[in-house]
């Protein structure tokens, strides 16, 4: 009688990259930012409260400056952005970076497994390069930050600049994000999106995966869910911005 070896399992394929949002999703800034905010109104004479704060989560920082001198602070939107990330980076050359649970350990994880990584921030260049010189080994591929784009989060244009750097299709690739406007800019550009909420509660969603933490997550999880995802393309909804498709609310297992 022939025995024949059962085939083995066919590992699930990679996604072509993951596009990463920096601060509320890798490192907890916000905090930092809230500081720097708070202390530029009082200059000013004002006053900055944590709601006030809240309305800036996500958003890109120029959006932020014409909020700002709307409560009384009379400097140029050029002048506002660069007083807060000085500020901002002052704070982290003095106290490290605050890694978000979970996040340091999954980016290892995908650069160990040669997983193309893009960090997609609205804070500028400058900022961004200083948290990756802090980071202990090569975290990124590619950097795209609110200085290097024409339209800010919520627009799709950060994240399909990201991917396009990289060469790889958006809708091949998984965002991880915090805020709405970074999930809004991440699904418009038809990526497979992943929310974390930080700051603020995001619900549940037919146009996105909703993870409470990163903390447990590993590259099974992630290539389980862009598994899935590219498999249910055709049934989920399209987001109106999106050019290319959008993601998916199918939670994959940890692992």
């Amino acid at each position: 009688m022939n025995v024949f070896p059962l085939p083995l399992p066919t590992p699930l394929s990679l996604p072509a990259a993951v596009l990463w949002d920096m601060d509320g999703t890798i490192v907890d800034t916000e905090p930092y930012w809230m500081r720097a905010e708070t202390e530029l109104v009082a200059e000013f004479g004002g006053v900055w409260t944590h709601d006030d704060g809240m309305l800036l989560v996500g958003s890109g920082l120029w959006n932020s400056a014409a909020i700002l001198q709307a409560r009384g602070v009379e400097l140029s939107p050029d002048a506002i952005v660069a007083r807060l990330t000085d500020r901002v980076q002052e704070q982290l050359a003095e106290h490290g970076i605050p890694w978000r649970p979970g996040s340091r350990e999954l980016l290892q994880e995908l650069k160990a497994a040669g997983v193309p990584t893009a960090l997609v921030t609205m804070s500028v260049e400058r900022m961004a390069r200083q948290i990756i010189d802090l980071i202990d080994f090569v975290a990124f591929d590619v950097v795209v930050a609110g200085d290097m784009v024409a339209n800010s989060k919520p627009h799709p244009d950060p994240y399909l600049v990201a991917a396009a750097q990289l060469g790889v299709d958006p809708a091949e690739c998984v965002a991880i994000e915090d805020s709405l406007p970074g999930v809004a800019s991440a699904v418009a550009a038809g990526t497979i999106t992943i929310a974390v909420p930080h700051q603020i509660d995001l619900p549940e969603s037919d146009y996105y995966t909703r993870w409470s933490t990163l903390t447990g997550r590993t590259l099974e999880d992630i290539t389980a869910l862009y598994h899935i995802s590219t498999r249910s393309d055709s049934a989920a909804p399209v987001h109106p911005l999106a050019p290319t498709g959008s993601a998916r609310n199918e939670s994959a297992p940890l692992a």
